[in-house]
């Protein structure tokens, strides 16, 4: 168990008023809030040796060189991938996807070869495969979905072929907080010889997650949605994929030798890491990697499921409120999405935020998922480990205040 009182007094911003109301931040799957842990490494960073890496002889810059590899070794550890080098700092899970897209999709995938993805994932992980598909002249396919509305995994694996060149699948749903099979998709890609691509954004930051065990070629994350700064992501690809991989970027540092006439690339992971990298951020994520493993993602993945659980019981309680997705759903995290028969998602967003309380609504950039339940728009509560039963309580209060409003 982890001890949420405690951690709590580790983020400034949760002493923060708004609206004359204690803050109760519930949209975490969109990003999370920073420790005071990682705030000071950004703040020392400028501070004390402020420099770019990998290029100076002088004090900062080795200084600087030794913080940023050294978060690219926390990273490493955290997910426990085999080396370093297999470690690509990129904006965000956008930028990984969209490299692994350009860098491999586009050497890779032919006119009539197929790539898979689910009906459940975020616009990241649908867009570069549909422009992928579309200039390459592939097909995009969806994997089925049951009466339950999960994977359907027993007709997957008729409908997976020797066509099959690539599966990209969520590993938790960011919408419903399903978590997907991974390791039987994995398992029956693997088969096909199909590349293998998790998007890992909201699985890394909540659950312990080893990509040795996991075995993909490729996951990606994002350091904001787990306690890390915004603007720094990581892509995770095995190294002898990553070798065979020509460049998404060209500039600085990402070569090995530059003449008048040609190019040369640098070794791994600088081949994919073109221009002066966002160093501070960097340093930011490998001490957010610290700070979880320090809680336990264990504990901090026990802790969520028992939250979900409870907003799950706790808002099916109200009578015109509707959950989306499989509320019998064992294995699920911390994310819950709910819709009222009468009252627009983003009103009741609006007036929650009148009682201090944060929440998300829209379609979470995964419009066809959210659609497909026969609305444009949902309210969705997040949590994380700094999260408490009480917030939740305070969640149900405000929704039912909403309800008599709009009586």
């Amino acid at each position: 168990m982890i001890n949420t009182e405690k951690i709590r007094k580790d983020f400034p911003i949760l002493g923060e008023k708004v609206n004359g109301n204690d803050l109760v931040y519930l949209d975490n799957a969109a990003t999370s809030h920073k420790p005071k842990e990682v705030i000071n490494s950004l703040v020392e960073y400028y501070e004390k040796y402020n420099s770019n890496v990998h290029r100076g002889v002088h004090a900062l810059s080795i200084k600087a060189t030794d913080e940023f590899e050294k978060a690219r070794i926390s990273v490493q550890k955290f997910i426990n991938a085999k080396n370093s080098n297999e470690i690509i700092f990129t904006r965000n899970a956008s930028e990984s996807l969209n490299l692994i897209a350009y860098s491999w999709g586009k050497e890779n995938i032919k006119l009539g070869d197929e790539i898979f993805i689910t009906p459940f994932e975020h616009h990241s992980n649908i867009v570069p495969w549909q422009m992928l598909c579309k200039e390459n002249e592939a097909i995009l396919r969806y994997f089925p979905i049951d009466n339950n509305g999960d994977i359907d995994v027993d007709k997957f694996s008729k409908e997976i072929s020797n066509k099959t060149k690539m599966v990209s699948i969520t590993h938790m749903s960011n919408v419903l907080g399903t978590v997907l099979p991974i390791d039987k998709i994995i398992e029956l890609a693997k088969k096909y010889n199909a590349v293998t691509v998790v998007d890992a954004c909201q699985s890394v930051p909540h659950m312990p997650v080893d990509v040795q065990k996991i075995d993909s070629d490729f996951l990606c994350f994002s350091g904001h949605k787990m306690l890390g700064p915004t603007g720094i992501g990581v892509l995770h690809g095995k190294e002898d994929i990553l070798n065979n991989m020509s460049p998404f970027l060209y500039g600085g540092d990402m070569i090995s030798s530059v003449t008048y006439e040609d190019s040369k690339w640098n070794d791994l992971p600088y081949k994919f890491e073109a221009g002066t990298p966002n160093i501070a951020d960097s340093i930011g994520l490998g001490t957010a990697c610290e700070y979880l493993t320090k809680v336990g993602m264990d504990n901090i993945w026990k802790h969520e499921m028992e939250l979900g659980q409870y907003a799950v019981e706790e808002i099916s309680k109200l009578e015109n409120f509707k959950i989306l997705g499989n509320k019998s759903k064992e294995l699920r995290g911390g994310v819950v999405s709910f819709i009222h028969d009468s009252i627009h998602p983003h009103d009741i967003g609006s007036l929650l935020d009148g009682f201090g309380i944060a929440i998300r609504t829209g379609h979470h950039c995964a419009m066809p998922l959210v659609r497909s339940y026969g609305v444009v728009a949902a309210s969705r509560a997040s949590f994380y480990l700094y999260n408490k039963k009480d917030e939740i309580d305070k969640l149900v209060e405000g929704l039912k205040k909403v309800e008599e409003y709009f009586k």
